[in-house]
């Protein structure tokens, strides 16, 4: 038989005869990234509304990274949320949701704790008549927010190292579970890279407060990295926009440029009958 296109994942319909895949039914979302290992695209999830970016307050919350969830929920037409578990082990959880909201500007941030029971009411409510995805490093708090969301032990829960707070892979692979409030939730093992494998328009949807300053630049094509009449620099001078956001809107743009550049050429290659490059093996 010949191979079903696309292949599916955690989230797809499929036609089905005999236990046989036949056909994967069209996708309304998807979400994707980069391969860590290759340089191809790497399904995740699909069919999602929302992504909820899960970030333990048990570290640091690196906004970096908040920032590239969200684009990659962009990129998937999903509605992102971030969910900062652990608030039992944060001294300052409000302040440090504010930083968050700060760096992803306009994207909803949530404070919850899966053994108080912080915030798990307002979350439920989020997640009724949903499909939504967790995404997060290892030992952020996922598998513990899953089995509170959905009522039971349904995915296994393991310690973090006391130095940096990182977890091993209790989820080795994408659960799909049905939540008591009719909803779907998907949990998914720990992210340690975010790379981006989408176009710039992705990025445009997490960072639109930048977009809609540069509509005030005096050149179109204003690069906002230093050119006269940049709204954009302009508002970082104001203190309005945090430097660190604008740096953030620059190496995602460019990475998501390049993404483009190699998603085209592995299209043409493919259409040419040529094999792409293969990637480096990780010693």
């Amino acid at each position: 038989m010949a191979s079903v296109a696309p292949v599916p994942v955690v989230g797809d319909w499929v036609m089905v005869t005999d236990d046989a895949v036949l056909a994967t039914l069209e996708r309304r979302s998807l979400l994707r990234r980069r391969d860590p290992m290759r340089d191809v695209e790497q399904p995740i999830v699909a069919n999602i509304d929302t992504v909820l970016v899960v970030c333990g307050l048990d570290r640091p919350v690196k906004p970096g990274r908040t920032q590239r969830a969200v684009a990659l929920a962009g990129d998937a037409g999903a509605e992102p949320i971030v969910v900062l578990t652990k608030a039992d082990r944060s001294d300052d959880a409000k302040g440090e949701a504010g930083r968050v909201e700060g760096a992803t500007m306009g994207v909803e941030v949530l404070i919850c704790s899966a053994l108080t029971g912080e915030g798990i009411v307002g979350l439920r409510e989020r997640c009724a008549d949903r499909t939504l995805v967790l995404i997060g490093e290892s030992g952020a708090g996922k598998s513990r927010l899953a089995n509170v969301l959905v009522g039971d032990d349904v995915a296994a829960v393991g310690a973090v190292r006391k130095g940096d707070a990182k977890g091993r892979h209790t989820t080795t692979a994408r659960q799909l579970h049905v939540l008591p409030s009719g909803g779907v939730l998907i949990d998914t093992p720990g992210i340690r890279s975010i790379g981006l494998w989408t176009d710039a328009a992705a990025v445009s949807v997490a960072f639109d407060d930048i977009e809609t300053l540069a509509l005030d630049c005096r050149f179109s094509d204003c690069a906002h990295t230093g050119e006269p009449g940049c709204a954009v620099q302009a508002s970082v001078d104001r203190g309005d926009l945090p430097p660190d956001r604008l740096a953030t809107w620059h190496i995602l743009t460019a990475e998501a440029d390049a993404s483009e550049i190699r998603a085209e050429e592995s299209a043409q290659r493919a259409a040419a009958g040529r094999p792409g490059r293969r990637g480096r093996r990780r010693r």
